[in-house]
């Protein structure tokens, strides 16, 4: 009998063990099943933070007229006309003379006459800020010019009055004559 007892040991050491690894197993299992199934992460979520549009109050849809009138403002903006005398005559001595340059009224944009000598690219003139509305017309070149003809281009820089960014450039031919 005392051989029987120590088999039962084993058997019953065996039964334990299998029963602590059965609970282990349903630990380990149910934490899965737990962690895999009933504890999802959570779906990203949008966070929209800062101000939300209101509800219409008081806007309305613009007329067909009031639509024409907003595109005629904006390609009138976007125009712009340049008004430079074709020739300049310069006093050899002084030289200042008659060249007459205009920004029409017409125009929303002030300018700045650039006038630079074709054949070297020095600057002869420069105009400084000339708004709408107003013109040059007597000149104090800039660089010593003999007597002769030059031929020049006169680059017309816009700018926005507010941001003083530059808005676009045009030029125009301008012949500079010395005597």
């Amino acid at each position: 009998m005392k051989h029987e007892a120590p088999q039962e040991e084993k058997k019953s050491k065996k039964k334990r063990l299998l029963i602590l690894l059965l609970c282990l197993l349903l630990v380990a299992g149910s934490y899965g099943v737990y962690h895999f199934f009933l504890n999802k992460p959570k779906e990203n979520v949008s966070v929209i933070s800062g101000d939300f549009l209101p509800k219409n109050k008081d806007a309305k849809k613009m007329s067909d007229k009031e639509i024409a009138k907003f595109a005629q403002k904006k390609a009138d903006a976007s125009q712009f006309n340049m008004m430079i005398g074709s020739k300049a005559e310069i006093d050899g001595q002084s030289q200042k003379g008659k060249l007459n340059i205009k920004n029409p009224q017409t125009n929303v944009y002030p300018v700045n006459v650039v006038i630079t000598d074709d054949q070297t690219g020095a600057v002869i003139y420069t105009s400084g800020a000339i708004e709408p509305g107003e013109e040059v017309s007597n000149v104090q070149l800039e660089k010593k010019l003999e007597k002769g003809t030059y031929r020049a281009t006169a680059r017309f820089s816009l700018y926005d009055s507010k941001t003083k960014a530059k808005k676009g450039e045009v030029a125009a031919a301008v012949n500079i004559i010395v005597s």
